[in-house]
C-alpha cells in the first residue's frame, strides 16, 4: 500500500521534533471558489496536512459548526464529485501536502467504491476518513482503496478498548485519528492529561502516528495536545471563521488563514517551549 506523501510528512515532522498541524475545511463552504482559495492558502499558513470534508446532509458525528458548513456547501451545489475536482485543482499546484478526504459512507456508496477510489487517486487524494463505516463493514471499501493506493484512516475513541484497537488498526495506514472527546465535534475541549495515555495506547496498537482532534479550538489547547500527539486537528474553529466572515460580509479566506496561522504556530512551538 502506498502512503508516500503521508509517511514522508510524518517522517519530516519526527525529524524536526514537532507535531504536525492538520487543518479541516469543508468543500464548497461557502462557495467552490472560496473553498479553493482557502485550500491553496493552507500550506503557507502552516497546515502540514489537510482534511477536506465533503458535505453530507446527515453528519452524525459533527457539532453545529460543521453541520452548518456542510449545509452551506450543499446549498452551493457541492457534491462528492465536486470535492474531487477541488482536490485535483489543489494538487495541480501542491505536490507535497497530504490531502485527506473526510466524510460519510452514503455518498461514496452512491458513487461506487471502485470508481471513487480510482477518481480520488487520480485527483491526488492521499487518504480517506469515513466516520460511519465500522471496520467490520469496511472490507469492500478497503479493497477498492488498496487497489488505488489510497490510505484508509480509521478513528479511535475514548471508549475503544485494547481489543477494539487491534481491530481498528487492521488495514489502517498513514495515521490513526484519535477522537479526544466523547460526543460530536466542536462542543467539548480536549484535555492533554486524558489524551496522553490514550495516544500511547493507540500508537502501541497500530504502530502508526496518532492525530488528535474533535476538541481543539485555541492555540493554548493546540500546544498542549501537540506535546503528547503526533498531530493536532482543528476543524470547527476554522469553519466558524467562514460563518463569521459571512455574518460580517467579509472575505472568508483571510479570516480562516489567519486562524490557521495562530494554531499552527502554537503547534510548531509547543515542544520547543517544553524543552526550554
Amino acid at each position: 500500500m502506498t502512503t508516500a506523501r503521508i509517511d514522508a510528512r510524518f517522517a519530516a515532522l519526527k525529524a524536526e521534533g514537532r507535531a504536525g498541524f492538520v487543518a479541516y475545511v469543508m468543500a464548497g463552504d461557502p462557495s467552490r471558489e472560496t473553498a479553493l482559495e482557502i485550500l491553496r492558502g493552507l500550506p503557507a499558513a502552516g497546515a502540514d496536512i489537510i482534511e477536506l470534508g465533503f458535505p453530507f446532509s446527515d453528519p452524525m458525528a459533527e457539532g453545529p459548526p460543521i453541520q452548518r458548513a456542510a449545509l452551506r456547501g450543499l446549498a452551493d451545489g457541492m457534491t462528492l464529485r465536486g470535492t474531487l475536482e477541488l482536490a485535483r485543482a489543489f494538487r495541480a499546484e501542491d505536490a507535497d501536502t497530504p490531502l485527506i478526504l473526510m466524510g460519510y459512507l452514503n455518498p461514496i456508496e452512491t458513487y461506487g467504491y471502485a470508481a471513487f477510489a480510482r477518481d480520488a487517486a487520480a485527483a491526488g487524494v492521499d487518504g480517506l476518513i469515513v466516520v460511519d463505516c465500522p471496520p467490520e463493514e469496511a472490507g469492500p471499501l478497503s479493497d477498492a482503496l488498496d487497489a488505488a493506493s489510497v490510505s484508509l484512516i480509521r478513528l479511535a475513541t475514548p471508549t475503544s478498548d485494547d481489543a477494539r484497537l487491534k481491530i481498528i488498526a487492521e488495514r489502517t495506514s498513514g495515521f490513526v485519528y484519535y477522537v479526544s472527546v466523547a460526543g460530536v465535534t466542536g462542543v467539548k475541549e480536549a484535555q492533554a492529561a486524558s489524551v496522553a495515555p490514550a495516544v500511547e495506547r493507540v500508537r502501541r496498537a497500530s504502530g502508526l502516528p496518532v492525530a488528535v482532534g474533535f476538541g481543539v479550538r485555541t492555540p493554548e489547547r493546540a500546544a498542549e495536545i501537540a506535546r503528547v500527539a503526533d498531530a493536532v486537528v482543528a476543524g470547527s474553529v476554522l469553519v466558524d471563521e467562514v460563518a463569521a466572515a459571512l455574518a460580517a460580509d467579509e472575505p472568508a479566506a483571510p479570516r480562516v488563514l489567519t486562524r490557521v496561522r495562530a494554531l499552527a504556530q502554537a503547534v510548531r512551538g509547543a515542544r520547543v517551549t517544553e524543552t526550554v
